[in-house]
């Protein structure tokens, strides 16, 4: 199957879908592992390090999710997303913020006008332990308050037990809640326990319309690996010639520093191109690793340290 009418006929049969997601080739986890950690230790020169940090600026998207934020809290964060050194111009906005729904307007109000796209979590994020009716109303009160993109959950209870369709067709009614914003699938990969089900999942968001996967909600541990990435990437490369399109990929949780994203980034070029070496095609969910960038991007630059409490705490 190699054409967009193999994916429908994948979605529309249980049997099917399923079929096709255990019979991908099982990984490797060791060589996936040692490829990795080989492409780590890549040396970067002064010239592409620069711009590696400046792409890696622009891959972030910040982010904040907790109970306790506020209209203030999410303006200083658009503030930093927009103009992330208020002392120098050069310096390249970030990707996106992304909030919670009920802060959506807020943050579009205080990005419009700017590259900066606006996030949303939604399907009962971290959890997705709702019914679809109140995960889709989720979805459509972050769009109508002008969210670029929709982050959601899959059901990971329903993944582990094999129920595939019902995975799908989450995703398929919460891309179609979307409308014109897009949409990035959550595996939460922490939960998923094996690089297998990493691929079957990755494979399965992508064949249900996701424009992202991202590896996690950033609340359950361990978040992003680069085996993890390396094999989603790896999904969303072979993708391509079924679905006619690529997919992004966000790596989302425990990277803070600019080295461990730098090694994201060789790793990206490495297995699924320098095509997905932009904003559109790969993210970081990160929004402690913007400081460290701006202080090592301050570095390369001057051959000093601002030091940390040159930059503003998120």
């Amino acid at each position: 199957m190699t054409t967009a009418s193999a994916q429908r006929e994948l979605l529309a049969s249980d049997a099917a879908l399923s079929r096709f997601l255990r019979g991908l080739p099982g990984v490797d986890q060791v060589g996936a592992e040692a490829r990795a950690a080989a492409l780590a230790t890549r040396s970067i020169k002064r010239d592409a390090k620069l711009w590696a940090l400046d792409r890696a600026i622009r891959m972030t998207d910040l982010t904040t999710l907790e109970g306790a934020d506020t209209p203030g809290k999410v303006r200083a964060l658009c503030a930093k997303a927009v103009r992330p050194d208020p002392t120098d111009d050069t310096v390249p906005p970030a990707a996106a913020v992304c909030v919670y729904p009920d802060m959506v307007a807020v943050a579009v109000e205080h990005t419009r006008g700017t590259p900066v796209q606006v996030a949303s979590v939604a399907t009962a994020f971290p959890s997705g332990r709702a019914s679809l009716d109140v995960k889709l109303a989720d979805t459509k009160d972050a769009v109508a308050a002008g969210a670029d993109e929709i982050d959601m959950v899959i059901d990971r209870g329903a993944f582990l037990a094999g129920r595939y369709s019902a995975v799908a067709d989450e995703i398929v009614a919460t891309k179609q809640a979307c409308g014109d914003a897009h949409l990035k699938v959550i595996l939460e990969t922490g939960e998923l326990a094996t690089l297998d089900n990493v691929r079957r999942a990755s494979w399965l968001a992508i064949l249900a319309g996701a424009d992202f996967i991202k590896t996690s909600t950033g609340k359950i541990a361990p978040a992003s690996t680069r085996p993890v990435v390396l094999v989603m990437l790896e999904a969303v490369r072979d993708a391509e010639e079924i679905i006619e399109r690529k997919v992004g990929v966000k790596a989302a949780g425990g990277i803070r520093d600019a080295k461990d994203a730098i090694r994201y980034l060789v790793l990206v070029h490495e297995i699924a191109g320098p095509a997905w070496l932009t904003p559109e095609l790969f993210r970081f969910g990160a929004s402690s690793l913007l400081n460290d960038l701006l202080m090592q991007r301050d570095k390369q630059r001057t051959g000093a340290y601002a030091g940390p409490d040159y930059y503003t705490i998120d």
